[in-house]
């Protein structure tokens, strides 16, 4: 017989589960639509229509200033020069070539093409006496307006400034009287569009190096934000772990440095609180562990009496019979309780070990149920031959003894006890006790509570034969196993208690 690890393991690897999330803790990894991400795409967002509307508007009143700045330079060199030239009248086409030839020399800020048209005569200082890019409404606005108009065409990609001029007598100060002979100058914005162009170039190439100087803030912003906020996530892990000390840095006096001041003072609350918590959990504990110890040197002395007043008990009278018979029963129940407290309370205080042996399954099942005589018909066992595993006969007769138990007292007969391994994946297997009853069952809402202790399914049963603690101390002997308990109920009816216990590989073959 061995002596198992017992509480030593039970404290590695509670060590291992408070150890577990450390590696998680060493970087946060960036998302890609992580808070960072977030950050980084809003501030990038707000430099770049920033940077875009900035160079919009300057592109756009760069654009403006330099075409009205040829524009009306043009506009205002042809009407002057349109208003010194003398024309005689009617127009004829022989003369008048050649005053649209002096005027298209004169051209500023660069050479234009100049039209004439005068009733049905056209005629031009190039080679078409009629331009393409002259267009109706400049026509019909020349005709309006005796003072000129003008306007910008693109043609085949070509921007164009068209200004159309009408010759007018001065009949008196405020009065002028069209001739009927108006002049049209061309003049090619090829350059003014190299310009244009230019500025726009200048004002891509000069947002994109802003959207990428404003990295380094938006960098610096992002850090600011998530130091605290990584604190938090880091903390938020190692409070969730257990370690209620933790608390975290609080920098600056801003809304994240209110936020950790919050966490740290309710982390700090938590903390006492659970500490009182658990120095009254201890206090109960030892109060329950040395009243159960106090009690069983009484107890054994007053098992030892009911025990002789039991056998002189037929010789009395009816009425002390009945006190005495009574005396001893609670007596019993009693030394029960007072044992099922010292066995929990050695659970708390994690002083249980494993004392583990290679045992007959099968066999220790059936020595379990004669000793104490369950071999009538209201238990039935179905225990192959074969299975061997390594167990502590003792806590497994607890298991079995509580199991059996609590069904014929709850439940009803027929109880069955059944035994079979399963392989659950390569390499495991599962030693799988069920007991299970002929009873109506429990209760759906009593499944979640039936392992806790001292829990009563019918609230109006106020005593019971047992301690409250079975199926308690139960769920506590699996556990060292290293198994798992559960309850429920059989479709037909009647409760259903399955307990696995793994095996090794050796244990499972027999």
């Amino acid at each position: 017989m061995t002596t198992g690890p017992g509480p030593r393991r039970a404290r590695r690897a509670e060590d291992r589960g408070r150890r577990g999330d450390r590696p998680t803790d060493r970087r946060f990894p960036i998302r890609a639509f992580g808070l960072r991400t977030r950050l980084m795409l809003a501030f990038l967002l707000v430099a770049a229509v920033s940077a875009g509307t900035t160079a919009a508007l300057t592109y756009r009143e760069a654009r403006t200033a330099l075409l009205k700045t040829a524009q009306d330079t043009a506009v205002s060199s042809f009407r002057d020069h349109v208003q010194q030239t003398a024309f005689a009248l009617p127009v004829r086409e022989e003369g008048i070539e050649e005053v649209l030839r002096d005027l298209a020399r004169k051209g500023k800020p660069r050479p234009w093409v100049v039209f004439a048209e005068y009733g049905s005569l056209r005629a031009s200082s190039g080679e078409n006496p009629v331009s393409t890019v002259i267009t109706p409404e400049l026509r019909a606005a020349a005709r309006a307006n005796p003072r000129g108009s003008f306007e910008r065409v693109v043609k085949d990609g070509v921007p164009y400034l068209t200004i159309a001029m009408p010759t007018v007598f001065r009949t008196s100060p405020d009065s002028l009287l069209p001739s009927g002979l108006v002049l049209y100058a061309v003049m090619r914005m090829t350059d003014e569009q190299v310009n244009v162009d230019a500025l726009l170039v200048a004002a891509r190439d000069g947002a994109l190096p802003g959207l990428a100087v404003a990295l380094i803030p938006g960098l610096i912003a992002a850090r600011s934000v998530l130091r605290p906020v990584r604190d938090l996530r880091r903390a938020a892990r190692s409070l969730g772990s257990g370690r209620l000390d933790t608390r975290i840095p609080v920098r600056g006096s801003d809304e994240l440095a209110d936020l950790a001041s919050t966490f740290n003072e309710s982390t700090g609350q938590l903390e006492r609180s659970v500490r009182e918590l658990r120095e009254a959990e201890e206090r109960a504990r030892r109060f329950a562990s040395d009243v159960s110890h106090e009690l069983r040197t009484p107890l054994a002395g007053m098992l030892a009496v009911t025990e002789v007043l039991d056998e002189d008990a037929d010789g009395l009278d009816a009425d002390t019979a009945r006190a005495v018979r009574l005396v001893s029963a609670e007596t019993g129940k009693l030394a029960v309780l007072v044992e099922d407290l010292m066995e929990i309370s050695r659970f708390d205080a994690r002083a249980a070990e494993l004392n583990v042996d290679e045992v007959d399954v099968g066999e220790a099942v059936r020595k379990t149920l004669q000793k104490r005589h369950w071999t009538d018909d209201r238990v039935r066992a179905e225990l192959p031959g074969g299975i061997r595993a390594r167990l502590d006969p003792r806590r497994f007769d607890v298991v079995i003894a509580n199991l059996v138990g609590n069904a014929l007292k709850h439940g009803g007969a027929p109880v069955t006890v059944t035994l079979r391994t399963e392989a659950r994946s390569p390499g495991t297997t599962v030693l799988i006790t069920e007991v299970t009853d002929g009873g109506p069952g429990i209760r759906p809402e009593a499944l979640p509570h039936v392992f806790d202790r001292f829990y009563k399914a019918d609230a109006a049963r106020t005593r019971s034969a047992g301690s409250g603690l079975g199926l308690a101390i139960t769920l506590e002997n699996v556990k060292l196993h290293g198994g798992t308990i559960s309850a429920g109920n059989r479709p037909g009816g009647g409760a259903v208690f399955t307990v696995d216990i793994p095996l090794h590989a050796e244990e499972a073959g027999g």
